[in-house]
């Protein structure tokens, strides 16, 4: 669904995710899973929120799992979203056009 709309760079992990985001390559967003092996969708926020050329760089996380104590961490950590999976393909794209523009 993405790929026609946009140029991506999958990381297969949270572990390359953060290596990436410590990597000068420009990224304009970050979609990411909550649980990932390496490193949750948690550490992949908390290390971009930590790093002086991220910090301000916007963050979506998925997840199927929509406890309050998992959106609470993001929300603390500064996550732009939180989107619960199920989710509809068109609200997230949506979602990410909003983000993009701002």
């Amino acid at each position: 669904m993405l790929e026609g709309e946009f140029e991506l760079d999958v990381a297969v992990d949270g572990t390359e995710a953060i290596a990436r985001l410590e990597s000068d390559t420009p990224y304009d967003l970050v979609l990411t899973d909550l649980m990932m092996p390496g490193h949750s969708g948690l550490d992949v926020l908390a290390r971009a929120r930590r790093l002086p050329h991220r910090g301000g760089l916007p963050v979506v996380m998925l997840t199927a799992k929509g406890q309050d104590a998992d959106r609470e961490r993001a929300g603390s950590l500064g996550v732009d979203d939180f989107i619960t999976k199920p989710f509809s393909p068109k609200k997230l794209l949506v979602r990410i056009r909003e983000l993009l523009a701002d």
